[in-house]
């Protein structure tokens, strides 16, 4: 049967005509031609391009919505508004909060295109999202064939997010981790000329440069000691490997699984290995790649899988 997945999110407003040129130069995809209807996936990143939050940008004819989905909404509109000048012909309004539904059936792991659709209803309490979302704004009440479906708890919800691989404050999005270590190549554009990040993101692509990615971990012993966030990953020889970033312990799992998932970033040297040791003495966890990761693009221009799905 179908649940209902809801998560908090926060939108931004910016108007008037210099709005896609804004923010096609302070994130991560091609905006400056976007028309309005059109659903953008990109990164809020720093001029040393490290992730400050992931965002949909929703074109309308007057500018565009900012949906902040994972991060500090608060920041970034810090960020925006210190690079706004009296000529930009923008209006940077604050954040909002909105709720975010979901509904997950049997293809919930598929991965949306990083472009696509929306659209408002007519009171613009509400907005469809062509990847499947609904974004509920201010008071506004489910709609009708939404009321009935479970909702999943905050557990679940978790568990969900880490089976998929998508980043989260603070473990995964901070100052210390670029977009492509996360596998978020798919909301990078390479070649749409000055942006900020650039340097940093175009060095990484063209010269292999991403020295760690994102790996699901688990550790089917439900009476060991708890892995912690921020855990050393150890190899076979006692070098270190990488870091815990997510855990989360379940307990009577529906599929009768008991034990600890998460999300770990992993050295370069370690990510064909399907064991790591947290800690010096720590329980050997297994690794694999988690459903929504998008290789980092090699090669020249990165010309790879950064521009693939767009």
């Amino acid at each position: 049967m179908p649940s209902l997945l809801e998560r908090p999110a926060a939108v931004l407003r910016l108007e008037g005509p210099d709005t896609l040129r804004v923010l096609h130069g302070q994130t991560s995809q091609s905006l400056a031609l976007a028309q309005p209807g059109e659903r953008l996936a990109t990164c809020c990143i720093s001029p040393t391009a490290r992730l400050r939050a992931l965002a949909q940008v929703l074109v309308d004819e007057g500018g565009a919505w900012l949906v902040v989905e994972a991060g500090d909404a608060a920041a970034v509109h810090t960020a925006l508004d210190r690079v706004l000048f009296p000529a930009d012909a923008v209006r940077l309004g604050a954040p909002e909060a909105v709720r975010s539904l979901e509904v997950l059936g049997p293809d919930a792991t598929a991965a949306p295109e990083a472009k696509g659709a929306w659209h408002a209803q007519d009171d613009d309490t509400s907005w469809r999202l062509d990847d499947g979302r609904l974004l509920l704004r201010g008071s506004a009440g489910l709609p009708a064939e939404l009321a009935d479906l479970p909702v999943l708890s905050a557990r679940e919800v978790e568990r969900w997010r880490i089976q998929l691989g998508l980043p989260a404050v603070p473990g995964e999005i901070n100052e210390e981790v670029n977009p492509f270590e996360l596998g978020l190549a798919d909301r990078v554009r390479l070649d749409k000329g000055c942006y900020v990040g650039q340097e940093t993101l175009a060095k990484l692509a063209t010269y292999d440069g991403v020295k760690q990615q994102l790996r699901r971990w688990f550790l089917a012993d439900p009476n060991g000691s708890a892995p912690e966030p921020g855990a050393v990953l150890r190899d076979g020889d006692g070098g270190r490997a990488g870091t815990l970033s997510s855990v989360l312990r379940l307990e009577n799992a529906a599929d009768g699984w008991q034990g600890w998932i998460g999300l770990a970033l992993v050295r370069r040297g370690a990510l064909e290995a399907p064991r790591l040791r947290a800690g010096e003495e720590g329980a050997k966890l297994s690794l694999c790649l988690p459903e929504r990761f998008v290789p980092p693009p090699v090669g020249t221009g990165g010309q790879g899988s950064a521009q693939a799905r767009s």
